[in-house]
């Protein structure tokens, strides 16, 4: 049996110019999802399930767990003093770092804990990071296409990293006996076309035709395309992404006469995701344009998603542009 190579062994092997740099960055991000993986764990025995009191400044009310993570993350990239600008779904405005010593270069953009309202019901939650150059004048608003790394870490039965340098897709579990992420998942490639899809179905009535057609059509039975697909959400983002990534298929959050610009962030949900799906094969969509072409107007900018299998994807650009 070969030894478990670990979140460094892997970055060493990776070599390349920034790879020192981005290696002690990325390491920083899977310290602080070990400490959230921690306090996830005893959460209702310490008093930080439930709300803050406080709303963010996406209307949303704050989880205890939701502030609490994102003071780890800044902490945690304070200390690398590597990161002169983090963008956080917990900060109204861009956060600049600084530190003298090492001389910034990245921006950083995350959600500290997705899907935070399953934390009450002890669901699956994660944290979502997207690495940028820190580029001028407005290194939080870059499009996707400029992104370094992305990845997200999974609190679930395991503790799940996955990760893009844009070489492909690796995943790393944490081994519990040695506190260390063990690669788990080398180069996972998305299947070209699944048969699951994963969509808040209560919102139906609201979307527009071309979505409720394309779901419509997903639902109705008929052995030679597969269907129908079987529906699975789970409502974290991570959750249901990952097994997109790993069994293929679609995820879709589309607009709706609520929300006609979308629910999901570009800069720290949205277009981290997109990245992973290409490098793994797949594709992402605002059903219309390329997740990752897309440059935000504000660091909190929403978008529809439609991402996982790539030929389930483009089936459904087509219902929602009229082809189908």
């Amino acid at each position: 049996m070969s030894e478990p190579v670990t979140l460094h062994d892997h970055f060493r092997e990776a070599g390349g110019p920034l790879a020192e740099d981005l290696s002690i960055l990325l390491t920083q991000l899977a310290v602080a999802g070990r400490i959230i993986a921690r306090e996830l764990a005893r959460a209702a025995l310490v008093g930080q399930l439930g709300t803050t009191g406080e709303t963010n400044v996406q209307g949303e009310a704050v989880k205890k767990l939701d502030a609490w993570a994102n003071d780890v993350l800044v902490r945690a990239l304070e200390e690398t003093e590597l990161v002169t600008t983090l963008v956080s779904e917990e900060m109204d405005e861009p956060l600049r770092l600084t530190k003298t010593g090492r001389r910034g270069r990245y921006a950083v953009c995350v959600d500290p804990v997705d899907g935070s309202s399953n934390l009450d019901v002890n669901g699956v939650v994660g944290t979502i990071f997207s690495i940028r150059a820190a580029a001028f004048p407005d290194p939080a608003r870059q499009a996707g296409t400029a992104q370094i790394a992305a990845g997200y870490i999974m609190y679930g039965p395991a503790t799940l990293l996955v990760l893009t340098t844009g070489r492909g897709v690796d995943g790393f579990t944490l081994g519990p006996t040695i506190g260390e992420f063990v690669r788990s998942h080398r180069a996972i490639r998305m299947p070209a076309r699944g048969r699951i899809y994963s969509v808040n179905e209560g919102n139906s009535s609201r979307w527009e035709r071309g979505v409720q057609r394309y779901v419509e059509y997903l639902r109705a039975a008929d052995v030679a395309t597969g269907r129908p697909y079987t529906a699975r959400y789970v409502g974290s983002l991570v959750a249901d992404f990952h097994r997109t990534l790993l069994e293929g298929g679609i995820y879709l959050y589309p607009a709706d006469t609520g929300k006609a610009d979308g629910k999901l962030r570009l800069q720290y949900e949205a277009a981290p995701m997109a990245f992973i799906a290409e490098q793994a094969g797949g594709r992402a969509s605002t059903g219309r344009e390329r997740i990752m072409t897309i440059r935000p107007a504000t660091p909190h900018q929403r978008v529809p998603l439609l991402v996982g299998s790539a030929e389930d994807v483009a089936l459904a650009e087509d219902f929602i542009a009229g082809r189908q």
